[in-house]
């Protein structure tokens, strides 16, 4: 087969975009992620379509993203929440705001504090040697290597 002709590579970025990276889906998760739970809140910050938002409020539902929950019986309303795969976006969030910050000419990006107290500066790091991990000092192992 050439090169041409292949397969795109099986790629969890991938799967994951197919899931999380149209914008509006990632604008609903970031505010989510600030705390905002109803669906006109999220429309009137996102900018999103209501039909749009809507689709993407049952998309992100269906992948276990977001979960709806009753607020109230009459009329029937809900508010979204971020799951444990949802919440676990929030770093990933938080590293688009920092580059956002340092590489759009968005002026309007939000310092975020830390628990500590001190301005956040986020880095990725190796839970086994506590390096930064900037992604050139990785290489990828094949399935048929085997496990260190």
């Amino acid at each position: 087969m050439s090169e041409v002709e292949a397969a795109p590579r099986a790629c969890t970025i991938a799967a994951s975009l197919a899931v999380i990276g149209e914008k509006w889906s990632i604008l609903v998760i970031r505010e989510l992620s600030l705390g905002v739970h109803r669906f006109d809140a999220i429309q009137r910050n996102t900018g999103a379509p209501r039909d749009i938002l809507s689709s993407r409020l049952r998309r992100l539902e269906s992948e276990g993203v977001v979960e709806k929950q009753l607020y109230q019986l009459h009329p029937p309303r809900y508010e979204y929440r971020l799951t444990e795969a949802g919440d676990e976006l929030r770093p990933i969030l938080l590293s688009l705001a920092e580059w956002g910050a340092r590489w759009t000419d968005e002026t309007t990006h939000a310092t975020w504090l830390h628990e500590c107290g001190a301005e956040l500066d986020l880095k990725h790091t190796c839970a086994a040697c506590g390096g930064e991990v900037t992604g050139l000092d990785l290489r990828r192992r094949h399935r048929s290597e085997s496990a260190a």
